[in-house]
C-alpha cells in the first residue's frame, strides 16, 4: 500500500484486519505512532483480538516482524524509511512460510520488486463535510490503482467510498481517465 500520509491508507489497513479478527489476534505495527486502537476498532478490527506494536528502529524493526510472524495470521505493517530491501525480501518469504497474511505500507519509496502479490497505491482523495478542520465527515473517496500478480498483471483503478463507520465500499461502475478524474 503506496501513497502519502491523509489519504485513507492506514485505515484501509486496518480495515483488511476487520475479517481475520474474529477467528484470531491480529497485529497492527506502527513505525510513526500514530495507530489508535480506537481507530482500529472503528473499522471493526475486535478489541480483544487487536494487538498494537510501535518499532520504529529500522534496525530492530525486521527482528520484531519476523518474531511476530511466528505467532500471528494477519498483519498490517509500516515499513520504516530506511528498511533494507534484503530484510524485506527475508520478511516477504517467512510470511510466505508461515502463511501469514501481510498488508505492507512503506514509509518511505515502496518495496522491492518481487515482494508484493497486489500493490495499491492511492492516486487521491475527496473529503466531503468537513470543511477547514471541522464539521463531521459525511463521505471520503478513496481513488486506488491495483497492480501485480494479484490482478493478473493488469492494473485496474477503482474507488473506496468511507462514510466514517465500520463500513467501505467498492464504488462500482467508476471508470477513470488519464488524468485521473472519475467519470461515468
Amino acid at each position: 500500500m503506496v501513497g502519502v500520509p491523509g489519504t485513507g491508507l492506514t485505515r484501509l489497513g486496518l480495515k483488511l484486519l476487520a475479517e481475520p479478527s474474529r477467528v484470531a489476534p491480529v497485529v497492527a505495527l506502527d513505525t510513526r505512532g500514530w495507530i489508535s486502537p480506537l481507530a482500529a476498532w472503528e473499522t471493526g478490527v475486535l478489541s480483544e483480538r487487536l494487538v498494537v506494536v510501535r518499532c520504529d528502529d529500522f534496525i530492530l524493526w525486521p527482528k520484531v516482524t519476523s518474531a511476530l510472524f511466528e505467532g500471528i495470521r494477519d498483519d498490517y505493517g509500516e515499513v520504516p524509511a530506511r528498511a533494507k530491501d534484503q530484510d524485506l525480501r527475508r520478511l516477504a518469504a517467512l510470511a510466505r512460510v508461515r502463511r501469514v497474511a501481510v498488508a505492507m505500507r512503506p514509509m518511505g519509496g515502496g518495496l522491492p520488486s518481487g515482494i508484493a502479490h497486489l500493490r495499491l497505491r492511492a492516486l487521491g482523495v475527496t473529503w466531503e463535510g468537513a470543511d477547514m478542520g471541522h464539521g463531521k465527515l459525511k463521505k471520503r473517496r478513496l481513488m486506488l490503482e491495483a497492480s501485480g500478480k494479484g490482478v493478473a498483471g493488469m492494473p485496474r483503478r477503482f474507488e473506496v467510498e468511507d462514510e466514517g463507520t465500520d463500513t467501505m465500499r467498492v464504488v462500482s461502475d467508476v471508470v477513470v481517465d488519464r488524468v485521473r478524474r472519475p467519470v461515468g
